[in-house]
């Protein structure tokens, strides 16, 4: 239940304000259509923590703890350096002939390849020794930080202050990295 959550609470504070949540909005704009928008993120988001938590599982078994948890670490330092930039939305490059879903999950999945989340997954997954649960966790964080996205479309930028949000989430993982880091280098 640890990776569950922390996989959960990790991806949600890593997508927002990120280009992923910000290619929903766009996404959302152009097709109007949510429910085949968000069928396309699902199944990017799992395709993508799937892979990342299945790498983690299997790293989990190479390595001790205090790597692990130095590795969760890095991952925390990682995103909350990447979070204090800001992101503009990525070029819909699909036309709009192939349809919201097929054109939400290219856009997604090739946005969101080798994004800070996937990394997240991979730690937490490691770190957990838990496949089901850090992948679950992170398709789960992914789709609510992507649903306000998804229903205020164009508008969220206008409505959500996400730039404060970022930062704000910026600002735990590094807090959050530098003390899981420094709790890793005490372990014995």
């Amino acid at each position: 239940m640890d990776a569950l959550l922390s996989a959960f609470v990790a991806a949600g504070l890593a997508e927002w304000g990120d280009k992923t949540q910000l290619l929903v909005a766009a996404l959302a704009a152009r097709h109007a259509r949510p429910w085949p928008i968000l069928a396309g993120i699902a199944l990017a988001a799992s395709v993508h923590a799937a892979a990342a938590a299945f790498g983690g599982i299997v790293v989990h078994d190479w390595v001790t703890i205090r790597a692990l948890t130095l590795l969760t670490a890095l991952a925390l330092l990682f995103a909350g350096g990447a979070g204090l930039f800001p992101r503009k939305a990525p070029k819909l490059l699909i036309g709009a002939r192939c349809g919201a879903f097929l054109a939400s999950f290219a856009c997604f999945f090739v946005a969101e390849f080798g994004d800070k989340t996937q990394f997240l997954t991979f730690s937490i997954a490691a770190r957990f020794d838990s496949f089901a649960f850090a992948a679950a966790g992170a398709v789960a964080g992914v789709l609510t930080a992507a649903l306000p996205a998804l229903l205020l479309g164009a508008r969220l930028t206008a409505v959500v202050p996400v730039r404060t949000l970022r930062l704000g989430a910026a600002a735990s993982f590094l807090l959050f990295g530098c003390i899981l880091a420094l709790n890793a280098l005490i372990l014995v």
